[in-house]
């Protein structure tokens, strides 16, 4: 099992800048992917962005060219730079990994770990 403990959330104005960091511990050279996700108050999970282990990578059609994801394997830390930050990003965010077996990156019932979340609040 993968441990997973995200940070960087908190309280920005729109147009605003965050960078969620994402730390892993435990058996991370199993894992096939890591990505976001998201839920708003209200509102079901959403995926945010995934990071492939060759560092491929896929977003959310509604927030290319805002966010990005990164990793830096040595740290064993996932990023989520999120940039031109809008009220309805609010959300807690959460950070997820998957393992080599079961599913694929593109199915959040795939991923088997999950971090406690972090929240980003965007004010207008």
């Amino acid at each position: 099992q993968v441990q997973l403990t995200e940070s960087g959330g908190g309280s920005v104005q729109a147009g605003g800048s965050l960078r969620l960091s994402c730390t892993a511990s435990g058996p991370t050279s199993m894992l096939d992917c890591m990505a976001w996700f998201r839920q708003g108050l209200g509102k079901g999970r959403e995926g945010v962005a995934i990071i492939n282990w060759d560092g491929s990578t896929t977003y959310a059609d509604s927030l290319k060219g805002r966010f990005t994801i990164s990793k830096d394997n040595a740290k064993k830390t996932l990023y989520l730079q999120m940039n031109s930050l809008q009220p309805e990003d609010t959300a807690m965010y959460y950070c997820a990994s998957k393992p080599r077996w079961g599913g694929t990156c593109t199915l959040s019932s795939a991923y088997n770990d999950w971090g406690q979340g972090t929240q980003v609040t965007v004010s207008s």
